[in-house]
């Protein structure tokens, strides 16, 4: 059968400890939509405790087990919630990845004092400062949690910049330590140097720090069995310490664990070929620019070339290596990388991740479940966000379960006007789509003479008619203005 991704939650995704009893209710209704995956947001204890998104992690061994940060439970729920679903899930052949955040820490418990260079922002290889020290909250002794599951206590050492310093206007100030001169080397120069992107940027140089991180991987493993990890800030990090990480990881739990990184580089081809070439191709990547073409799509209707929809994409490129999405929680409206895709668009950009040979989709929850939520834009005002559930997009997971196998042909002639049949592979029938940007089309398209004298009908129910196939294999598929059609047979 098809993989296919399950974003499980969003920015916005509701606290109060009610996601994983969520994903637990749906768990039925994701495999029959064909989903085989779903990836589960970061799920220890974060600074932010229960209001956390998990994105500014503390305790990367507190699951909602220990009382830290004002909470027990997580924003999600409970460790013994998130390890009921995670079974509850595999039990019905949908498997779990898990998101990891390991470029840095936030919310030390104590302060130190310690001695660094600030830096320039926008340029972070040039100094702006002699060497001074400066006190922050670089200690991390989980009181909360003891000895239990790890005795490591971090402290300034691990880390190779902060932004926080007591009595200090906010900066970067990069830690002078035994563990290498400047920062770590990442790929791209983008701001100098990306290494530093927020909060406590942890040193994976230091070989304590990367024996901890690596120990906990098993460990974390071993609690919910997970088949997958989704990578945070890739680009931000030595490439060299992800090959080691992922290599001892799979190699300790005997599984070839799925990593996909995220490398956000939208227009940028070069620099994730060249992340992937540094990492051996040990991780996928989320194809950013393919992203970023939907939203522009979306915002340009009909003056869009929809043959140009796939250029400069890691799909392209590198399709073993591409894990397709349509928006994410970065993306989605009021978000740091906003780059919504537009509503009317959506069918078409999921019939293209979904229904055609390459790539690994993922589908982001507001789209298959819907969303609404506020929060304040960049401007500071508060805007109140509705995100409805896509058009057709059940079907569109039903064709991928279904009919998306096979043989692909494609028709991409007109500019806005895309085609593609895929003939079926003897246990599977085939499918027939066809999608405009523009006007109602009708497009002369093979399925395979296999199918001569059979009907195929709309299955997003665009269209009423059926459509024959001739002796040859041909039929003339139809789709609406502004939409898409996707034809399989009776």
């Amino acid at each position: 059968m098809n993989q296919t991704i399950l974003q499980g939650f969003h920015w916005y995704t509701e606290g109060n400890g009610v996601f994983y009893k969520h994903m637990k209710e749906i768990s039925d209704q994701l495999q029959e939509l064909g989903i085989t995956m779903v990836w589960f947001p970061p799920a220890y204890k974060a600074a932010g405790g229960s209001n956390s998104v998990g994105y500014d992690p503390y305790d990367l061994f507190d699951l909602g087990e220990f009382d830290q940060k004002g909470t027990i439970t997580t924003k999600y729920g409970t460790k013994d919630e998130y390890v009921d679903a995670c079974k509850t899930l595999q039990s019905k052949d949908v498997s779990v990845m898990v998101d990891v955040v390991l470029n840095h820490k936030a919310g030390g418990d104590e302060t130190e004092h310690f001695h660094v260079v600030k830096v320039d922002p926008n340029n972070r290889q040039k100094n702006v400062s002699a060497p001074f020290e400066i006190e922050s909250y670089t200690k991390f002794t989980f009181p909360g949690r003891g000895d239990k599951y790890s005795k490591f206590k971090w402290d300034f050492t691990c880390f190779s910049g902060v932004d926080y310093a007591v009595g200090q206007d906010k900066g970067i100030f990069q830690i002078i330590n035994d563990h290498g001169d400047g920062w770590e080397t990442v790929v791209g120069t983008e701001k100098g140097n990306y290494d530093y992107l927020m909060y406590n940027d942890i040193e994976h140089r230091n070989p304590y720090v990367r024996k901890e991180l690596n120990d906990w991987a098993k460990w974390y493993h071993d609690q919910v069995f997970f088949d997958g990890v989704r990578l945070d800030a890739v680009k931000h990090q030595s490439p060299e310490f992800y090959k080691e990480w992922l290599n001892l990881l799979r190699s300790n739990t005997g599984k070839d664990i799925f990593a996909v990184g995220e490398y956000w580089t939208p227009g940028l081809l070069p620099l994730m070929l060249d992340y992937l070439k540094a990492t051996d191709g040990c991780m996928s990547l989320f194809d950013a620019s393919l992203q970023q073409n939907f939203h522009i799509a979306s915002n340009s209707g009909g003056d869009y070339d929809l043959r140009r929809i796939f250029d400069e994409t890691l799909l392209s490129a590198r399709p073993d290596k591409a894990v397709t999405v349509v928006d994410n929680h970065d993306t989605q409206p009021l978000q740091a990388l906003e780059a919504p895709v537009e509503a009317w668009f959506k069918p078409l950009a999921y019939a293209l991740i979904l229904l055609r040979q390459d790539g690994y989709p993922c589908v982001f929850y507001p789209d298959l479940f819907g969303a609404h939520y506020t929060d304040k834009g960049q401007d500071g005002n508060d805007y109140e966000i509705f995100l409805d559930k896509v058009d057709g997009i059940d079907g569109l997971l039903k064709a991928r379960k279904e009919n998306a196998y096979g043989t692909q042909r494609d028709y991409f002639e007109d500019a806005n006007c895309l085609g593609w049949t895929r003939e079926g592979d003897g246990y599977n029938r085939g499918c027939a789509v066809v999608m405009s940007n523009k006007d109602q089309y009708e497009k002369p398209m093979e399925v395979g003479k296999a199918y001569a004298g059979q009907k195929f009908y709309d299955l997003l129910g665009r269209f009423d008619h059926k459509i024959q196939i001739d002796e040859n294999g041909w039929g003339n598929f139809t789709c609406p203005a502004g939409n898409v059609s996707v034809w399989v047979p009776e």
